[in-house]
């Protein structure tokens, strides 16, 4: 067998791999590429020359029940989205039992690691039709600026 199989080995692989994957990424962390399976809520991330663009989809909340904030380069979003109420449509009424119930209901968090050039003193969220979008700025440092060559 290899040593490439052995256990030092394969996590020294994996790190390489991390490592290559990282700058593809345009060093954004891990946590800012991907989440668990199933989190709520869903969150698209993007980036501008000027900003960080984040938009979570959580619909059926009341703005009162979402808290957005940042603190020491982490994005938190939390609240608490509430069961349907039985009777609110035709389709169900008291006498309904449940089968399945894909709708997440409950209190919920999501932490979103933020790339070292976030200004946390930049920051704009709004909340139309179910979706939570917030905008981070980036420092004036790590904006791309042409230079003239003389």
């Amino acid at each position: 067998m290899s040593d490439l199989f052995s256990g030092t080995d394969l996590f020294s692989e994996f790190d390489r791999l991390q490592r290559q994957m990282d700058s593809l990424f345009y060093g954004f962390p891990s946590s800012i590429r991907s989440g668990r399976f199933g989190a709520f809520p869903q969150v698209n991330i993007g980036t501008t020359d000027d900003s960080i663009e984040i938009v979570a989809f959580a619909p059926g909340l009341k703005l009162a029940e979402l808290d957005v904030s940042i603190d020491k380069g982490l994005l938190s979003i939390s609240g608490e989205r509430k069961p349907a109420q039985a009777g609110n449509d035709d389709q169900t009424g008291d006498d309904t039992r449940t089968y399945a119930q894909e709708r997440f209901t409950g209190s919920f968090r999501r932490v979103i690691e933020l790339p070292q050039n976030a200004d946390p003193d930049r920051v704009q969220a709004r909340y139309t039709n179910g979706c939570l979008s917030i905008t981070v700025g980036k420092r004036e440092a790590s904006k791309p600026r042409a230079i003239t060559v003389q």
